[in-house]
C-alpha cells in the first residue's frame, strides 16, 4: 500500500512532501494521525511517546496486535505506519516528551507540532515548547463521544494555557482517612494504601486515622490518641508505625494487613466520638468471620465478565490476600529499596486497589462498585471510542493542511459533540481567539499572584506544588527578587536541597515578596507575586489569583475558540478541558466549556470533576459544517 493519489494543488502538496511534523503521543488518536499522515504523502515524521503498549489499548489502536504487548508504542506505531507508506521516513523515540534532550533546538527543527496527549502535564510542556520554539501547533483530545482540534500560534491564538483549567480535584486528608462518604473517597484511600505499601511514601497520603481532623473536640482527639497504644495495638501486639515498616515487619501478612486496615483502625476511629454524631459510624471487619453479602463469589463464564460483576466481602478479601501476594513479589524482584508505581493496567495493582475500596466502602456503608467502574474511576478515565479518535485525527490533519498552504488564518477550533444539535451539525468550527494579554505563559512579561500562609507552606511545597504542579515548570529555578539574587531552588540536583523543609518566612519572604522562577528547558521565566492569608478556604495550601480575567461570556474568550458573544445555552460535560459547542437553532451562537480536550477522563464521580465554564461560540461557516 502506498500514499493515495494526491489531490491537492501543488504549492500545497510541495509543502506537505518537503514538512517536517513532530506528532507527540502514539496513542489512540496517535495511531489514527499517524496512518492519515503517511496516506496524505508527508515524507518527514518523527513520533515520541514512552508507553508500551497493553492488551487494553488492541481495541481501539490499530495498529497495534497481540504479538506487539510490552514493545514501545512509538516503535511499533512507526513500523506498521510504514507499511501504508513505505516511501516515508518516520523516527520513533521511546521517551518522554519532557526529557531535556527535546529543548527548544529540537521542537525548531519541525514545520509544525501534532498533539496527540492524554494528559495536561504533557501538554503544558508542548504548548510552552513550541511558543518559545515558535512552531504552530494543532491540539487535540477526545473523551468518549466527544472530541475537540484547534490551532496553537504564537502571537496569533491563545496558548493552551491561556484559560484557566479546573484544577485536579483533591479531596481534605481527614475526609480521606476518617470520614469517607463516597466510593471516590474510599478509591483515592486504596490508591493512597498502594503507596504506603508498595510505593513512593508520602506523608501527605497517610491512610491512618487522623487525629488532627478538625471535627475533633479536645476530648475525643486526646482519647483516641491514649488508646493508640492499648486496645489498638495491631494484631500479633505491634504498635502503630509507619504503614509500610509495619507490614514488612508482618512479611506482608494479609491477614494481619486487613486486621490493622480494617479493624483496629476503624475501632480507632470510633473511638472519636464526636464524628459519628451525625454520622453512620463504621462498622469493624473480622477476618476470620465475614459476613455473607449480595455479590459474586466465584466468576460465572456465563454471567457478565468479570469486570462488571459486583464483588461481595469475601470475594475481595481473597483478591486482598492474592493481589499482595503477587504485589510482593514484584517488589522482591526489583531488589532492596524498589518502589512500584500503581499502573491501572496492572492486574495485581488494579486487584488491590478494587478490594480495599469495596472493603472500605462497605464498612462505611457506601455502595460498592465493579472493577470496571473503580478502573474508569482511579484511572481518571472514561471508555475511549475508536471512531471518535479517527474523527479527531482527520480534523488534525485538515487544520494542518491549512497552516502549510499558508492559510492559518483560516484555521479553527472544531469541536465533535455527542449528538447532532438542532441545526443537524455534529461538527461545529469555531473561530481561533488572540491570546489572553493576562495570560501568566503567553503574555510578553508572564506575571501571577499566589495566596499562601509564608509561615506554613515549604520550600519544598512552593517546588512541588506550585511551581511544577500549578505552573507546570520541569526543571525550576527560583530567586527571591530582594536585590542580593538569593537562590530559594535550584535545577541542579542536590544544590538547594536542605531550603526542602524550611518555610518561606524564613527566607524573608513576606506579603509583596516576588520570586523569579526560571524554567530553562522551556525557556520560560514567570514572576510570582506572593500575597501572605492566614488561612485558604477548604485546607487550600495555596490559590493562584487574579492570572486571567473572570470566565463568562465575553467576547474573545474562548480556550480554543469562538468569539463574538451571542445569547445561547450551555451543554455540561463531565470530561475537564472539553469545550463543546451548540448551536441553537434560532441562535447562532452558544456559551459553552473550555480548552483543549482530553482523551482519559473522569466521570461525574472521579477524582476530577470539571469545574464548569461558560464560553461563547462564533458563528460557523456553512461549507466548513459537515450536516448529518
Amino acid at each position: 500500500m502506498a500514499a493515495l493519489p494526491s489531490t491537492l494543488l501543488s504549492p500545497t502538496r510541495d509543502s506537505v512532501e518537503n514538512s517536517k511534523v513532530l506528532v507527540v503521543g502514539a496513542g489512540g488518536i496517535g495511531c489514527e494521525l499517524l496512518k492519515n499522515l503517511v496516506l496524505t504523502n508527508f515524507k518527514y515524521i518523527e513520533v515520541i511517546d514512552l508507553d508500551t503498549i497493553d492488551v487494553s489499548n488492541l481495541n481501539r489502536q490499530f495498529l497495534f496486535q497481540k504479538q506487539h504487548v510490552g514493545k514501545s508504542k512509538a516503535q511499533v506505531a512507526k513500523d506498521s505506519a510504514l507499511r501504508f507508506n513505505p516511501d516515508c521516513n518516520i523516527i520513533a523515540y521511546h521517551d518522554s516528551i519532557t526529557n531535556p534532550d527535546y529543548g527548544v533546538e529540537f521542537f525548531k527543527k519541525f514545520t509544525l507540532v501534532l498533539n496527540a496527549l492524554d494528559n495536561r502535564a504533557a501538554r503544558n510542556h508542548v504548548n510552552r515548547m513550541c511558543l518559545a520554539a515558535d512552531v504552530p501547533l494543532v491540539e487535540s483530545g477526545s473523551a468518549g463521544y466527544l472530541g475537540q482540534v484547534t490551532v496553537i500560534k504564537k502571537g496569533l491564538t491563545e496558548c493552551y494555557e491561556c484559560q484557566p483549567k479546573p484544577p485536579q480535584k483533591t479531596f481534605p486528608g481527614c475526609t480521606i482517612r476518617n470520614t469517607p462518604s463516597e466510593p471516590i473517597h474510599c478509591i483515592v484511600w486504596a490508591k493512597y494504601l498502594f503507596n504506603q505499601l508498595f510505593g513512593e511514601e508520602d506523608a501527605d497520603q497517610d491512610v491512618s486515622p487522623d487525629t488532627e481532623d478538625p471535627e475533633l473536640a479536645g476530648e475525643a482527639g486526646e482519647r483516641a490518641l491514649h488508646q493508640e497504644a492499648g486496645e489498638n495495638a495491631i494484631g500479633g501486639g505491634i504498635q502503630r508505625t509507619s504503614t509500610r515498616a509495619w507490614a514488612v515487619s508482618t512479611g506482608y501478612d494479609a491477614a494481619k494487613l486487613f486486621h490493622k486496615l480494617f479493624h483496629d483502625d476503624v475501632k480507632y476511629l470510633l473511638s472519636m466520638e464526636k464524628l459519628w454524631q451525625k454520622r453512620r459510624p463504621p462498622t469493624p471487619l473480622d477476618w476470620n468471620n465475614l459476613p455473607e453479602e449480595n455479590g459474586t463469589a466465584e466468576t460465572d463464564s456465563n454471567a457478565r465478565i468479570q469486570d462488571q460483576q459486583l464483588w461481595n466481602i469475601r470475594k475481595c478479601a481473597a483478591v486482598f490476600r492474592d493481589s499482595i501476594e503477587q504485589l510482593k513479589e514484584q517488589l522482591a524482584a526489583r531488589g532492596d529499596g524498589a518502589e512500584l508505581v500503581w499502573d491501572k493496567d496492572d492486574e495485581a495493582s488494579m486487584d488491590f486497589v478494587t478490594c480495599a475500596a469495596n472493603i472500605r466502602a462497605h464498612i462505611f456503608g457506601i455502595p460498592t462498585k465493579t472493577r470496571f467502574d473503580i478502573k474508569s474511576m482511579a484511572g481518571n478515565i472514561i471508555p475511549a471510542i475508536a471512531t471518535t479518535n479517527a474523527v479527531v485525527a482527520g480534523l488534525i490533519v485538515m487544520e494542518a493542511l491549512k497552516i502549510l498552504s499558508g492559510n492559518i488564518s483560516k484555521c479553527k477550533t472544531v469541536y465533535l459533540n455527542r449528538q447532532p444539535n438542532p441545526r443537524k451539525k455534529l461538527l461545529v468550527p469555531c473561530k481561533l481567539v488572540e491570546p489572553n494579554p493576562k495570560c501568566y505563559v503567553c503574555s510578553a512579561k508572564p506575571e501571577v499572584s499566589v495566596q499562601l500562609n509564608i509561615n506554613t507552606v515549604t520550600v519544598k511545597t512552593l517546588e512541588e506544588k506550585i511551581i511544577k504542579g500549578q505552573f507546570g515548570m520541569v526543571a525550576p529555578d527560583v530567586e527571591i527578587d530582594d536585590g542580593k539574587g538569593t537562590i530559594l531552588i535550584s535545577s541542579e540536583e542536590g544544590e538547594t536541597e536542605a531550603n526542602n523543609s524550611r518555610h518561606l518566612s524564613e527566607f524573608g519572604i513576606r506579603s509583596g515578596s516576588r520570586l523569579k522562577a526560571d524554567d530553562f528547558l522551556q525557556n520560560y521565566e514567570l514572576v510570582i507575586n506572593i500575597i501572605h492569608i492566614d488561612q485558604l478556604e477548604e485546607d487550600k495550601e495555596f490559590e493562584v489569583v487574579g492570572q486571567t480575567p473572570e470566565l463568562g461570556p465575553q467576547p474573545s474568550t474562548s480556550a480554543n475558540g469562538p468569539a463574538e458573544p451571542k445569547p445561547g445555552t450551555s451543554k455540561d460535560v463531565e470530561e475537564e478541558d472539553l469545550m463543546i459547542v451548540e448551536e441553537d437553532e434560532e441562535e447562532k451562537s452558544a456559551p459553552t466549556k473550555a480548552t483543549a480536550g482530553v482523551k482519559r477522563k473522569t466521570s461525574d464521580s472521579s477524582e476530577q470533576p470539571v469545574a464548569k465554564k461558560v464560553r461563547t461560540a462564533a458563528t460557523a461557516d456553512d461549507d466548513d459544517i459537515i450536516t448529518l
